[in-house]
């Protein structure tokens, strides 16, 4: 230990106590090896360890440095019952879910995690009962527990509290021998606040236990209070703390754990440095990359499950080759197939999924659905990076995924569901923590709060100080009342209050101590705790930002780009690529030459792209069958058209849900579109084809697209019809566009006809339905047609293809994050002469 560590308050304190350790052992005329010194936490056994050896020597007798656990399974010998309350979420959630339908409440399995939650709270308390008196505390306790609880408004909270005590009362706990054990002398070490068990201990050793306080008092050191906007700023604001202090010669460091994600965001902070790190906390196993493999492919085997879900399974598999996913997933949008079991067994890899899929189905207990899944991770090629994953191997534990180790599970015999097993790793992966290996020598702990005692740290980084994460008073977890907690002998509100001072107070006394919290978050502001609220009145410093340096940075303006397309011809041309062309050419090259298209979510919630789908396949149908049908009364046509609209409904695979909107807004749409269509026929006109796909070669391009519908005039001349679901006013405003609005004229050019006509039908609930003509839509289609060759005969001669940048274009662009639109300079010139 250097002269820094020797001067540590906790050193210091080290030293005191060892001091009284040794006056204790010496007074009783007491072996050191037949004494025992229980100890808060693990993390202090070496500290003790290295206090006593530093204090007497290496030759002097040395006690035995325990913890309660530790000291359990030295003695051995404990086998639990099939119903004791054991700690681990894997199997106390099957018990929690087995006594709710024993108290009549089986229809109320989802209090399962939160009757678990509640016994364990009591656990330790129970654990500190003599096991031959437990069950009696228990009774006697449950009769004080119901007192003036007795509302029938409170009748489920008070029967989850009754068998939460009974379950931890009727337990056996692996601390039960130390009720047996025989030490010479017990010396308990007392950190803020007394544990049950300790308390229990010294009460039946009597004159051979002792308690000694491992808190001291002393001197506040040197601390900085710094304020960050949000949270991500805090976080790099304590990474930046952390690494001053490593420079400055101050190791280890202990950076406090008070937000989960803030310490997760400053451990990748200080990994990019290369700096060790021991995490004592660790964090949620299903946070880890290995639970979101393994809860992805449960996801994926539901009857009904999306096509996204099974994809993003797949995505962590590697028994699935890259190319052939990849053509899949390409097939499966283009076709807009939102369920997998809507997915064609023509394609290989759904037909190579089939008996995996199906392995995972039914219903069976516990033990046989750990074996399907151990089964169908390695099938699937997820095993084998499990096992080659720390997290992946904890993961693995926490399941019984191991070899045999579903054999624990074989006394229980109720039958799961596939989403109930879901639901029990979902859960057990939740309770479970994972702790990353540390390393030999780490420069940097994290560690809770409470266990800053009697670690001697160089210096301290305590994020999270915010009014929400540092409160003065705590709120306690659990689910008891106040009064139910004074039962239960759980501790009050006010004493939570004083052992988080407590626990404050040692925190100052750290030589080096940097305070950081967040002043918003979520768009609200946030207070600093109280506790930084007092300093704050004692004119606590405020230091620079070390991250602020000043450095001289050299303009580099981002500037529009201007590529050139000849290299990629264009052999066909859709209505949609022109229409990019002429909006910005940059957004045709990117999206129509280089092929960059945006891939489209599956489950995505409906929208009016989709209701449009939606009538244009219900139109078609409706149309189709009346041309094989003309002669139908017209009273019928509405029975038809309902017909086309849930057989439209069905081809889309929309849900009751989904259609719920749909159907809503149908009858007014529907009668709108009969009203105008019986005035359409009046005049001569019917219905020639829908959906039709027309091809037309120009030059080197071939102009495709596919039109809604072709009718015929009286006269015979053709009109085409472009539906539109969008207000009346923005289809007007398209036909006064003239020139400037390419569709109608776009899909005219597919019609090689001069007496040829087009409209816009627009479609609507409010107005009705009602057709807007394009005039002098041939004299369109021949200038377009010129303005086609015109701009191609530019593109492959070499014409830059700028990014535009202007206009409503700009505004809904997959090509925007290629073009750097929101990075060019004001002022760049970005026009094109056409």
């Amino acid at each position: 230990m250097d002269e820094i560590a020797k001067s540590h308050h906790a050193a210091i304190a080290w030293r005191q106590v060892i001091g009284r350790m040794r006056a204790e052992i010496d007074r009783r005329q007491v072996h050191p090896a037949d004494t025992v010194v229980l100890l808060p936490y693990a993390q202090l056994m070496q500290p003790a360890r290295s206090a006593w050896a530093l204090d007497g020597g290496a030759a002097q007798f040395m006690p035995r440095f325990e913890t309660s656990m530790n000291w359990s399974r030295s003695l051995g010998g404990f086998l639990p019952a099939a119903h004791d309350l054991r700690h681990d979420a894997a199997r106390d959630l099957l018990t929690a879910a087995a006594l709710l339908a024993r108290a009549g409440l089986a229809r109320h399995q989802a209090l399962a995690p939160r009757l678990m939650q509640a016994a364990w709270s009591i656990g330790p308390v129970a654990a500190a009962q003599v096991p031959k008196a437990r069950l009696q505390w228990g009774q006697d306790t449950g009769v004080a527990l119901e007192a003036g609880l007795e509302a029938p408004a409170l009748a489920l909270e008070l029967a989850l509290g009754r068998i939460a005590l009974a379950w931890a009362a009727s337990s056996s706990y692996p601390s039960d021998c130390l009720f047996v054990a025989e030490p010479g002398l017990l010396l308990l070490l007392q950190g803020f606040s007394t544990e049950p068990l300790h308390a229990a201990l010294r009460k039946r050793l009597g004159e051979r236990a002792a308690v000694l306080p491992l808190y001291q008092d002393a001197p506040v050191g040197s601390y900085s209070l710094r304020a960050a906007p949000d949270g991500e700023d805090e976080a790099q604001q304590a990474a930046s703390c952390v690494l001053a202090h490593l420079a400055q010669g101050r190791a280890p460091v202990g950076l406090v754990a008070q937000d989960r994600v803030l310490t997760r965001r400053v451990r990748a902070l200080l990994a990019e440095r290369g700096v060790a790190l021991r995490d004592e906390t660790g964090w949620k196993l299903s946070t880890t990359r290995a639970a979101a493999g393994v809860m992805a492919l449960l996801r994926a085997q539901v009857w009904d499950a999306g096509t996204d879900a099974v994809l993003d399974w797949l995505k962590h598999a590697g028994a699935f080759g890259a190319d052939d996913l990849t053509r899949t997933e390409l097939q499966l949008r283009k076709d807009g197939v939102r369920q997998w079991r809507a997915a064609p067994v023509e394609l290989p890899l759904v037909r190579q999924l089939q008996p995996l899929r199906a392995a995972l189905q039914g219903s069976r207990p516990l033990s046989l659905w750990l074996d399907a899944l151990r089964s169908t991770l390695q099938l699937s090629g997820q095993w084998s990076d499990l096992l080659a994953d720390s997290a992946g191997q904890a993961l693995l534990d926490a399941l019984r995924l191991h070899d045999g180790a579903q054999a624990e599970f074989a006394d229980v015999a109720a039958r799961l569901e596939l989403a109930e097993f879901t639901t029990w790793v979902s859960q057990t992966l939740e309770a479970a923590r994972y702790q990353p290996v540390p390393p030999e020598q780490a420069q940097v702990v994290i560690l809770p709060l409470g266990q800053l005692l009697g670690r001697p740290l160089a210096a301290v980084v305590l994020p999270g100080c915010d009014e929400r994460r540092l409160p003065v008073s705590p709120e306690p977890a659990e689910m008891w009342t106040a009064q139910q907690r004074a039962v239960l002998g759980l501790p009050s509100r006010e004493q939570l209050a004083q052992d988080s001072r407590a626990v404050w107070r040692y925190a100052l006394q750290s030589p080096w101590l940097d305070i950081l919290w967040r002043s918003a978050e979520g768009g609200e502001r946030l207070l600093p705790s109280g506790f930084v609220q007092e300093l704050q009145l004692l004119g606590g410093s405020a230091p620079a930002d070390e991250r602020r340096v000043r450095r001289a940075l050299a303009p580099r303006p981002v500037a529009p780009p201007l590529p050139v397309g000849a290299a990629l011809p264009v052999t066909r041309l859709s209505a949609s690529g022109y229409e990019d062309l002429r909006r910005c050419p940059y957004r045709f090259f990117a999206l129509r030459q280089l092929r960059l298209q945006e891939v489209d979510e599956l489950d995505a919630p409906l929208d009016q792209r989709d209701f449009g789908n939606w009538l244009h396949c219900a139109l078609r149908h409706f149309h189709e069958a009346l041309q094989a049908a003309p002669s139908v009364a017209p009273e019928l046509r509405q029975r038809l058209i309902d017909a086309a609209a849930q057989r439209a409904r069905t081809e889309l695979g929309l849900s009751d849900s989904e259609y719920l909107p749909f159907a809503a807004a149908w009858p007014r749409l529907r009668d709108g579109y009969l009203q105008w269509l019986a005035q359409h026929e009046a005049s001569g006109a019917r219905f020639e084809a829908a959906e039709a796909w027309k091809e037309l070669g120009l030059g080197a391009v071939t102009l495709v697209g596919k039109l809604d519908r072709i009718d015929r005039l009286g006269d015979g001349s053709a009109l085409v019809l472009d539906y539109k679901t969008e207000s009346r006013s923005t289809t007007t405003q398209r036909i006064k566009q003239g020139s400037e609005d390419t569709q109608l004229a776009f899909y005219a050019a597919l019609i090689p006809d001069d007496s040829l006509h087009a409209a816009y039908l627009n479609v609507a609930e409010k107005d009705g339905t009602r057709a807007l003509p394009a005039p002098a839509i041939v004299e369109l289609r021949d200038r377009l047609i010129e303005g086609i060759a015109h701009d191609l005969q530019r593109i492959h001669a070499g014409a830059a293809l700028p990014a535009l940048g202007e206009g409503a274009a700009c505004e809904y662009c997959a090509a925007r994050g290629l073009c750097r639109r929101d990075f060019w300079p004001e002022g760049a010139d970005r026009r094109i002469a056409r």
